[in-house]
């Protein structure tokens, strides 16, 4: 899919860490452009800098040289949601207060932003929970309302890094199909981090490809796949596996070679 307005320009970014035994580089001259509304996937070896782009995105670190640019549209939203691997809801806020609590940051009154809240609970199948608290609920139900919450917030950009990686592969598939159709809906434009192969292919526009440290772009393949997708039904298409190989061919050696910076 070809995306016609930028929404993200990525510049020459490079980040190099000081560690006791010196500098090591983790991103090199990293330089791309992602469109309004796409969603794009990364993928790459432990240790390739998957996770510091992504915090240099929501402006978590700070690149040692390059630039990055968002392009904003919506006067009053945050310019992005990040959703990570470990739950990070509030253990003492019920489902509907984690949900609306960047709403509630910006000033929205307590019923508009409760109204939008329950509108994303119930997209994410929560709506019996909606007043439970994070012990009542299972890990993939506590996924679920980070996921919420990052939508809610309706930010410009949503960063997303391995929010799946710590689920089992029953709550990984339901969830990534429920944010595939939440995304159909708000066509968010999404940058999602995964060490799956099969997980980039079901989600994203377009993968790139990192190389093993320093952190490089190896390349990035294009996922002409229809939506809205059914993942179960596209895992059985024979562009698919052809995609997956392919991926994987050039991502092998990557993983086979890598060598990770001793600290």
């Amino acid at each position: 899919m070809t995306y016609t307005t930028e929404k993200i320009s990525i510049e020459n970014i490079n980040k190099i860490f000081s560690t006791q035994k010196g500098q090591t580089t983790a991103l090199k001259d990293i330089s791309l452009s992602i469109g309004d509304g796409e969603f794009f996937c990364i993928v790459g070896p432990s240790g390739c800098g998957k996770t510091t782009l992504l915090r240099i995105l929501a402006d978590l670190e700070t690149a040692s040289s390059g630039n990055i640019k968002i392009k904003s549209t919506q006067n009053g939203h945050p310019i992005n949601s990040m959703v990570f691997q470990e739950q990070s809801i509030f253990p003492w806020m019920t489902v509907l207060d984690n949900v609306s609590y960047g709403l509630r940051m910006r000033g929205i009154p307590k019923k508009e932003r409760n109204e939008i809240a329950a509108g994303y609970i119930h997209m994410i199948g929560l709506q019996e929970f909606t007043h439970s608290y994070p012990s009542q609920l299972s890990g993939g139900m506590k996924q679920r309302v980070s996921v919420a919450r990052a939508f809610a917030n309706d930010p410009e950009v949503l960063l997303m890094d391995e929010p799946f990686g710590a689920l089992d592969e029953q709550n990984r598939l339901i969830l990534q199909q429920e944010l595939l159709r939440i995304w159909e809906r708000t066509k968010k434009t999404t940058v999602f981090i995964t060490h799956s192969i099969d997980e980039a292919l079901c989600l994203g526009d377009r993968v790139m490809v990192m190389s093993a440290h320093p952190g490089m772009i190896k390349t990035i393949i294009d996922i002409d796949l229809p939506r809205p997708r059914d993942i179960a039904t596209i895992r059985t298409s024979l562009y698919y596996n052809t995609l997956f190989q392919s991926i994987w061919s050039i991502l092998r050696d990557e993983v086979m070679n890598n060598k990770l910076p001793q600290n």
